[in-house]
């Protein structure tokens, strides 16, 4: 609590394609009514729900294949005209 009685906020960032950072420490509510416990200072929650740590990141979000741009083969495959 601050000194004005009000709760003290906590900061918290979406990271795209990656985890939600929670200022820490913090008490994550799951879906079965556990609870964990984190007294880090920032947390990674997952997002992605890869995590083999899950509620907490484990990265396994930068395994996911991104479509950057079409593959290769891919390319080419309407026979390269462009009339309709």
């Amino acid at each position: 609590m601050t000194a004005g009685g009000r709760p003290e906020r906590r900061r918290v960032r979406l990271v795209p394609g990656g985890p939600v950072l929670v200022q820490g420490p913090v008490e994550v509510e799951l879906e079965d009514g556990r609870v964990v416990v984190s007294d880090r200072f920032t947390v990674a929650l997952c997002a992605c729900r890869r995590s083999r740590a899950y509620p907490f990141c484990d990265t396994s979000h930068r395994r996911r294949a991104r479509p950057d741009r079409p593959s290769p083969s891919a390319e080419g495959r309407d026979g390269g005209e462009g009339g309709d």
